[in-house]
């Protein structure tokens, strides 16, 4: 079983910055792709940028200049830094990790969701 728990988001003024964190524990053999996705109310879920295990990375084009994807593979960790932050990205924030995980017949990839983090950003 592989759990990812998040840390960070709150409120935060426009303008400002923050810092969300996202830890994978468990099973876990590799981590291929993590990710952060984001829902506002009333809105589908969408991808807000995501980070490779060899560092490369892609952003959604309302974050770019403005939010920076990184991760620590020795601690299974990625984070997002958000600066300049716009009423228009308050949402709840979502991790994603594309893990490799063992059991007892071999290996498999294995999909994890964060339970998500509220960021909400007032003008």
């Amino acid at each position: 079983q592989v759990q990812l728990v998040e840390s960070g988001g709150g409120l935060v003024q426009a303008g400002g910055s923050s810092r969300l964190s996202c830890a994978a524990s468990g099973s876990i053999f590799s981590i291929n792709a993590m990710g952060w996705y984001r829902q506002a109310p009333g809105k589908q879920r969408e991808l807000v940028a995501v980070i490779t295990s060899g560092g490369s990375t892609n952003y959604a084009d309302s974050v770019k200049g403005r939010f920076t994807i990184s991760r620590d593979n020795a601690k299974n960790t990625v984070y997002l830094q958000m600066n300049s932050l716009k009423p228009e990205d308050t949402a709840v924030y979502y991790c994603n990790a594309m893990t490799v995980v063992r059991n007892h017949v071999g290996y498999r990839s294995l999909e994890v969701w964060g339970q998500g983090t509220l960021v909400t950003v007032s003008s």
